[in-house]
């Protein structure tokens, strides 16, 4: 679905539009063919061109067609089970500020209902602050993860099936982010390089400024990585030490209930044996299987098999 929207410097928000005019943002919203046909027609590109903003797992890149450029990024998401981030596509052409997202982009919808400064007019600077509204999502959601990571270490001890599925799918979501995160900053080198648009000083040193706020946010990430990876080390550490332990247990246990059963079946063959004509054997029987077994379970003891 398309939608238009027109700001200037002096106005506090954006003011939706029924139809396009030179200097408007367009953002086409669980985008379809038809929503990039009316784009393609608009902007006189090949539809091919935009095609890939519908994929929803296409890498951040940077193109440019004609006098057209075409920036395909990623933000955190999950509308989709295994998918945590999603495409965005934003274009920038000498009369329109355009935005392709094939789901619904919860970025978007948030920055069209802040208050800004940035006008549709000025390109440059709204991608700009529309890039940092992304990294700025990227690093809060990554701080959430590092939060529930921190969390589990407090409760490393009671570890359960449930704490590995987290500890796993944390370990995702940030593998994702960190591969969209580094195709970014390669993405903003060639924006600073000034191949694909004319910056100048100011657009320039905010380029730059994001940049910085794209690694700081791989950094935070790497560094979550390496907790989650710690963190499972220290589980696979537990768990072996559980298993050891509980195996002992069946041993020693398996040992010491091993002597009563001997006994008995000893007395159950068709012979002669001791105490087989005394009115008390049961009784004497049960007393040697209950001393041998309490003998067995302190030498156990003594030696911390148990």
């Amino acid at each position: 679905m398309l939608q238009y929207y027109y700001k200037t410097s002096k106005d506090d928000d954006f003011t939706p539009l029924s139809e396009p005019k030179e200097g408007c943002w367009i953002h086409a919203d669980e985008a379809s063919s038809e929503d990039l046909i009316c784009l393609s027609n608009l902007i006189g590109v090949e539809y091919a061109d935009l095609q890939d903003s519908l994929d929803k797992y296409e890498v951040p890149r940077i193109e440019k067609v004609h006098h057209h450029v075409l920036l395909f990024v990623r933000g955190p998401s999950e509308q989709e089970v295994g998918l945590y981030t999603t495409t965005l596509t934003i274009v920038l052409t000498a009369h329109y500020f355009i935005t392709i997202s094939p789901q619904a982009n919860g970025i978007i919808k948030n920055y069209l209902h802040r208050k800004t400064k940035q006008s549709t007019l000025q390109r440059p600077k709204l991608l700009t602050s529309l890039l940092f509204q992304l990294i700025q999502e990227f690093t809060g959601e990554i701080k959430k993860v590092r939060h529930n990571v921190l969390g589990q270490e407090k409760e490393i001890i009671k570890v359960d099936s449930d704490d590995i599925t987290i500890l796993t799918k944390s370990e995702e979501i940030l593998n994702q982010y960190f591969s969209s995160l580094a195709p970014i900053r390669a993405l903003l080198d060639e924006i600073i390089s000034g191949k694909f648009h004319h910056l100048y000083e100011k657009d320039h040193n905010k380029i730059i400024d994001l940049l910085n706020a794209v690694k700081q946010s791989e950094d935070l990430c790497s560094i979550v990585l390496k907790s989650i990876r710690s963190l499972r080390d220290a589980y696979q550490i537990i768990f072996t030490n559980n298993l050891h332990k509980t195996i002992k247990l069946l041993t020693a246990l398996t040992i010491i209930f091993s002597i009563p059963t001997m006994i008995a079946s000893l007395y159950g063959m068709n012979v002669t044996l001791p105490l087989a004509r005394s009115s008390h054997a049961f009784t004497l029987i049960m007393f040697i299987i209950f001393g041998i077994s309490i003998l067995g379970l302190w030498i156990f003891k003594r030696k911390r098999w148990l």
